[in-house]
């Protein structure tokens, strides 16, 4: 059976799986489709936390890094009444068109000086800057009392992904991260229906994305920086190197040194349902008193090359996933370009993305790379299912609708960085394991990679000089 939108069948008043070029213009189309706490404190500059808002008062926001992505997350976040007080961005041209938009909001180029002159002025604080300064910006915010909507993926590396779940934990502060997928309806009910055993025991799943990037190499000529932007900023904590266009303004996503490849990119929405369904998150957040000495998973990556500078053109890499409770082991498969074998899609047409889980009572099945659609099959099996299960996940109008509220004390967000966090540290061990050869163990309690010396040097990299955490 078919579960879609308007209760249509697969793909029947959808848009087809596009390009990863098509993909990254087409996703503001989803502007319109849990923060959870813990314990640890920091003395935060700025004391006004969601549960001392009026519930009917306006936020006062501020944006880094407005000129590509944020751009529509500002648009989306300022249409539903917040004031915006600040605005960042490191080509204040490209951006022109924002600013001018927003007049009354403060420019930066900076964000560490629009935290320190705005302080008192700014509650919440969008990041929508390249991958490589996710988290130098959000930490920020977040260490200075700000609420966060963070685009996906949440960090560029493993360890940086840690370090955003920690902070957001200890701060208190309400996280969102930016894959808007997550407020589907017929999401959050794949993953109720594969809580309640409707395709049983799940211990195989796969997510495949359609293509990959494909080997670089560094350009050797120095071209000017543009007078309107600012090279030293866009960099950020990144290695010092030469500007060149062949960076930006969007294909930093296939460089290693800025981006994450379409299996970073990509995979906080491909792999959601798949994620949120097997609980995958329990394997980094534990209850108070119960963190166990470690938990190890497995990754072995297959690339079609082993490339520094890029990602590969196509991966091949599986995890091996210990129980979760009552819930058995899984292995996981994230593949570009790549395809599981046909016979596990019992007779569904093969897609070019995919996020399949394989139950022994039936597979449940996304051919959307946002999720916002599933199949139950085999079709003929669940032709004519319905099910009673009560919905046990609140439903909501919107991805940053549901963000707003929580920062002023209504409800909680689905994708706070407790679970962006761990999903985006996943998807990064994948991006790891194309650059070491035969698998390695990872440990998810230490952050750290058990047996082999060059995966673990690859969790992180030492930031430039004027760059910390």
């Amino acid at each position: 059976m078919s579960l879609a939108h308007n209760s249509t069948r697969a793909g029947s008043q959808r848009r087809s799986p596009q390009s990863p070029l098509e993909h990254s213009l087409s996703r503001r189309s989803f502007l319109r489709s849990s923060a959870v706490t813990g314990s640890g404190f920091l003395l935060l500059r700025n004391s006004r936390l969601a549960f001392a808002y009026d519930a009917n008062s306006k936020l006062n926001l501020a944006g880094i890094g407005v000129g590509g992505r944020g751009r529509d997350d500002l648009d989306a976040i300022a249409s539903l009444g917040v004031n915006v007080v600040a605005l960042c961005d490191v080509d204040q041209v490209r951006a022109g068109d924002v600013y001018q938009k927003h007049p009354q909001a403060k420019p930066f180029k900076d964000f560490r000086r629009m935290l320190d002159a705005m302080d008192k002025q700014v509650d919440a604080v969008i990041v929508a800057t390249p991958d490589h300064t996710h988290t130098v910006a959000a930490v920020a915010a977040m260490k200075a009392g700000k609420h966060v909507y963070c685009e996906k993926p949440l960090t560029r590396t493993v360890h940086e992904a840690r370090v955003m779940r920690e902070t957001a934990e200890q701060t208190k502060v309400v996280t969102q991260m930016g894959n808007q997928g997550s407020a589907s309806g017929d999401l959050r009910r794949a993953v109720e229906l594969v809580w309640g055993g409707v395709i049983g025991q799940v211990r195989a799943a796969y997510v495949w994305f359609d293509g990959g990037n494909g080997p670089l190499t560094r350009p050797k000529d120095t071209p000017p920086v543009p007078a309107t932007l600012d090279w030293d900023q866009w960099l950020g904590p990144a290695p010092e190197r030469p500007y060149n266009p062949c960076y930006l303004p969007a294909t930093w996503r296939g460089w290693r040194a800025f981006g994450s490849g379409i299996v970073g990119d990509f995979g906080c929405h491909t792999g959601n349902i798949m994620f949120r369904a097997l609980h995958l998150e329990q394997l980094w957040n534990f209850p108070a008193g119960q963190k166990p000495d470690r938990v190890v998973i497995r990754v072995e990556a297959k690339p079609s090359e082993r490339d520094e500078e890029g990602y590969p053109r196509s991966s091949w890499t599986t995890f091996n996933l210990p129980a979760r409770g009552a819930l058995p082991a899984v292995k996981l498969v994230v593949s570009a370009k790549e395809k599981p074998a046909e016979s596990l899609m019992l007779g569904y047409p093969m897609k070019p993305w995919g996020d399949l889980l394989v139950g022994d009572k039936g597979s449940l099945f996304s051919e959307d790379p946002w999720n916002t659609q599933f199949t139950l099959l085999p079709e003929d099996r669940f032709e004519n299912f319905k099910s009673d299960l009560p919905e046990s996940l609140p439903r909501t109008r919107g991805h940053h609708y549901e963000w707003v509220e929580a920062c002023k004390g209504n409800g909680r967000t689905f994708s706070s960085f407790s679970i962006g966090g761990p999903l985006t540290e996943l998807m990064q061990l994948a991006n790891v394991a194309t650059l070491v050869e035969g698998p390695f163990d990872y440990d998810t309690v230490s952050g750290r990679v058990l047996d082999s010396e060059r995966a673990d040097g690859l969790l992180h990299r030492e930031y430039r000089a004027g760059w910390k955490l």
